[in-house]
């Protein structure tokens, strides 16, 4: 008789559970298209190839080393490579939808129409410089382009237009996510969460510092975006393997990992907090792009992607997460999954459609208030 109870009290809130999650992703689905209540008639964004729309790709440097210049990267929705580093849409193009905006062109696209914004993100930039990488022993061959020189990009952009200042009051600037990669180098080439960790001030002040000098272009309403739970991404997974059960947390995500990421983004929200003393009339909010993948997970099923396959990239080949550094997404031979959208990742570092899709939703549900629009 206890044993009946016990069942059916684990099934009583197991359904309570399921029930909490479906309605959990209809809210997300209600609040579709209240960002047009907002009236932006512009969109810049800075990053990397969480945002890139093709900056890379036109890159010499950038583009040749790039897998997402190749096919299947765009197979859905565009059914053609763009420069994005995914199946299809990033969370900007889904944010720039639902703002009642185009799609943001790439700035190296020197014939895109720039009326409703434009897009400085470059694939594998990082916020500090190349030298600064190099004084620290980090390598960076993938791209010169980071935070600094975009900056630069849409400083000379803004000064071919009259009255810059006067015009962007209506306009929504997303500086990153930027400096994630310089952590993820760092991993790379061997260096310790220790030592990475000394990294985060001079990278958040790095991030900060490009937040005031967009500030002094003229924008109102700025974004700033933290960094992912990495310990969660397919590529780390596969590379901090171990056979050690307290390693990872209840997601199965790697949690010394996850804990630079969480020391990251609580000084960059910091930092943001004592901006917005020195700026009271600017609306700066922090993108919380760490608790918008958990959510992501722990919906995941909810919202119809495959359980058997959350850490699992679609586009790749062998192991435990179908990742291989030697045989990565669009390389010869490399498979792809029957369909991207049970997967939350695409090629073991980057998100799939559906991913980014939820993300943004997420997103724009936890910024809508803050940007004060007329709802």
């Amino acid at each position: 008789m206890a044993l009946t109870i016990r069942v059916v009290i684990l099934l009583i809130i197991m359904s309570f559970v399921v029930l909490q999650q479906k309605g959990d992703a209809q809210k997300h689905k209600k609040t579709e298209g209240l960002l047009m209540n907002c009236r932006f008639d512009k969109i810049y964004q800075l990053g990397n190839s969480i945002s890139d729309t093709g900056n890379c790709l036109r890159e010499s440097l950038c583009g040749t080393h790039s897998s997402c210049r190749r096919f299947p990267y765009g197979i859905n929705f565009f059914h053609n490579v763009t420069g994005r580093c995914s199946d299809g849409m990033l969370m900007i193009d889904f944010i720039a939808r639902e703002s009642g905006l185009p799609f943001l062109n790439p700035f190296k696209d020197r014939n895109a129409d720039f009326s409703h914004g434009v897009n400085f993100a470059v694939a594998g930039a990082t916020a500090l410089s190349v030298e600064s990488l190099a004084e620290k022993n980090i390598a960076m061959s993938f791209t010169n382009s980071t935070l600094s020189v975009q900056l630069h990009w849409m400083s000379s952009h803004f000064k071919s237009i009259s009255s810059p200042e006067e015009k962007l009051k209506k306009s929504l600037f997303l500086v990153g996510e930027i400096g994630g990669n310089d952590f993820n180098y760092g991993l790379s080439q061997g260096k310790s969460i220790k030592e990475l960790r000394k990294m985060v001030p001079e990278v958040v002040q790095t991030i900060i510092h490009g937040v005031k000098r967009v500030i002094d272009f003229g924008a109102t309403r700025i974004i700033i975006p933290g960094n992912f739970p990495i310990g969660c991404v397919t590529a780390m997974l596969t590379k901090f393997k171990t056979n050690k059960i307290t390693a990872y947390d209840e997601y199965h995500c790697v949690k010394d990992l996850n804990s630079l990421a969480r020391y990251f983004n609580h000084h960059l929200q910091q930092a943001i907090h004592e901006m917005k003393k020195k700026y009271p009339n600017i609306i700066l909010i922090y993108g919380d792009y760490y608790n918008a993948y958990l959510w992501l997970l722990r919906n995941a099923v909810s919202l119809g992607f495959d359980k058997n396959s959350l850490q699992k990239a679609c586009c790749g080949t062998s192991g435990k997460y179908n990742y291989n550094t030697s045989r990565t997404c669009g390389a010869p031979g490399v498979p792809v999954c029957v369909d991207p959208s049970t997967h939350i990742s695409w090629d073991g570092i980057h998100l799939t459609q559906e991913a980014y899709k939820w993300l943004a939703r997420w997103l724009i549900d936890d910024i809508l208030p803050q940007l004060n629009c007329q709802v």
